[in-house]
C-alpha cells in the first residue's frame, strides 16, 4: 500500500526496488531555505545493508504488509528451526539467518511471534526473557561481597553468562534473550 513518506516511523517495512527494508529512524527536516523533506534511515531485512533516503514530504512510498502470527517452537535441525502455527497446526521452517543471534535461547514449546511477508518468514521475535538452570559456576571467592561482583556460569543450554557471586549450580535464573545477560533469580 502506498503511504506518504512523512508518515513513516521506526519499525515500518517498505519495499524499494523489490527489496524489503525496515525503517530504523525517520526525521522530518525543515531547512531555513527550501521545502521540508524526510530523512529516512533503513536496513535491508534479508541482507542487513543500511540505506539512507531523502523524500519530499508529499512523496509516496510502498509500505509492505507484514502478517504477525504466534508460532510454537518445535525443534532445530542444523541451521533450520521448525515452528507450528497454534491455530491451524501448520508448520513453518525458518533458517538461522532469519532468527539471528537469539536462536541460542530457543526452548522447546516456546511461543514466538513470526512476521511473514507473502508466506515467507522475515523476522522471529522471542519472548523478552527465558528461564534456565545453572549447571556449572565458579566457586565464590571469600570476601568478594561487593554487589557488582560477577562470575562466569554455564547454563543448561550450554551458553555461558556472567551471574552474581551468590548464584550457584542448580539455581534457576532469568536471562534476557536480547543480549544474553542475567536478569534475576527465577521465582519458581
Amino acid at each position: 500500500m502506498k503511504v506518504q513518506a512523512n508518515t513513516l516511523r521506526a519499525g515500518n517495512v517498505v519495499e524499494i526496488d523489490g527489496k524489503l527494508l525496515v525503517v530504523i529512524k525517520s526525521q522530518i527536516i525543515t531547512p531555513g531555505k527550501g521545502g521540508a523533506f524526510v530523512q529516512v534511515e533503513m536496513k535491508g531485512i534479508r541482507d542487513g545493508v543500511k540505506k539512507d533516503e531523502r523524500y519530499r514530504t508529499g512523496e509516496t512510498v510502498e509500505r509492505a504488509q507484514l502478517e504477525d502470527h504466534e508460532y510454537q517452537y518445535l525443534y532445530g535441525d542444523g541451521d533450520t528451526y521448525t515452528f507450528m502455527d497454534q491455530q491451524n497446526f501448520e508448520q513453518i521452517t525458518v533458517s538461522k539467518a532469519v532468527i539471528g543471534e537469539p536462536a541460542r535461547w530457543l526452548q522447546e514449546n516456546m511461543v514466538c511471534n513470526i512476521r511473514t511477508y507473502e508466506g515467507q518468514a522475515m523476522t522471529v521475535e522471542l519472548p523478552q526473557t527465558v528461564t534456565l538452570e545453572i549447571v556449572e559456576a565458579e566457586p565464590a571467592v571469600k570476601g568478594q561481597t561487593a554487589s557488582s561482583s560477577y562470575k562466569a556460569a554455564k547454563l543448561s543450554n550450554g551458553e555461558k553468562i556472567m551471574v552474581p557471586v551468590h548464584i550457584g549450580p542448580g539455581t534457576r535464573v532469568v536471562v534476557s534473550t536480547e543480549d544474553g545477560t542475567y536478569r534475576e533469580r527465577a521465582k519458581d
